[in-house]
């Protein structure tokens, strides 16, 4: 098993494997015993485990965050923040209070992520620092909450924000870093990207992506709902997880 692997999170998918079967049947004139073997096609559960990333790993999705939204800003992609404040400056489809309120949250959640980051790497944290890490995990469920409910009535205005798409990207990072497959002979789980760095890992999504394989497809959209509940959330109980994919399986997202 890879050095520190903490997991997040488990589920399990049934894949199709091939097997040799044996069977052994007695010839009626000669009695010799004559073994036949044969391959068949099998379920078998396999595991698919998700990282819980270390702060190294942290860092380094935060950096393909920053990469993507810089990428978007020089091609002249706009932000969140930055649409909401020209909305809030000129008027137009949004409300004025609406993009002042959309400013004021997305300062509001910058400051908070970035004290939980601070409070999350600290090894041994005192009851207090304990207590604060609760606390901002509530406020920025109430803050998160507020934004949706905002943008959701000016939903086209922000699908093709610099935001989105380095959120987007982030979360591919987490996917394809944070996969880790496990079958039932398998001693320890296995990066299901393969080894490497992003852009190795990233080579080999995109050959699953342009296959037929539906266990990929299955795999990946678990892995991503789980992973971005865990962002979005900052969830990190089983307990919330297996609810998520209840709801995910009786279709309630």
């Amino acid at each position: 098993m890879e050095k520190g692997f903490k997991e997040l999170y488990s589920f399990s998918v049934d894949r199709e494997v091939e097997k040799e079967v044996s069977s052994t049947k007695t010839d009626k004139k000669t009695g010799e015993q004559i073994t036949v073997t044969k391959k068949v096609k099998e379920k078998e559960p396999l595991t698919v485990k998700l990282k819980k990333p270390s702060r190294r790993e942290l860092e380094d999705a935060e950096l393909e965050f920053s990469v993507e939204m810089s990428k978007c800003i020089k091609k002249g992609i706009l932000t969140k923040a930055m649409l909401a404040k020209k909305y809030s400056d000129t008027g137009g489809l949004m409300s004025e209070d609406d993009a002042q309120e959309l400013v004021d949250n997305y300062k509001k959640i910058f400051e908070l992520q970035s004290e939980y980051s601070r409070l999350e790497i600290i090894q041994n944290k005192t009851e207090k620092q304990s207590k604060r890490v609760e606390e901002i995990v509530q406020e920025l469920q109430v803050v998160r909450r507020k934004i949706v409910e905002t943008e959701s009535n000016y939903q086209a205005l922000f699908d093709h924000t610099a935001d989105v798409k380095a959120q987007n990207r982030l979360i591919l990072w987490y996917v394809i870093m944070l996969t880790y497959v496990q079958g039932v002979d398998d001693e320890n789980p296995s990066p299901y990207f393969g080894a490497g760095d992003f852009e190795d890992r990233l080579t080999e999504y995109y050959k699953k992506e342009e296959s037929d394989d539906s266990l990929y497809f299955l795999i990946t959209k678990k892995a991503a709902t789980i992973l971005a509940f865990w962002f979005f959330n900052q969830a990190s109980d089983k307990e919330s997880f297996d609810d998520l994919m209840k709801r995910v399986e009786n279709n309630e997202l």
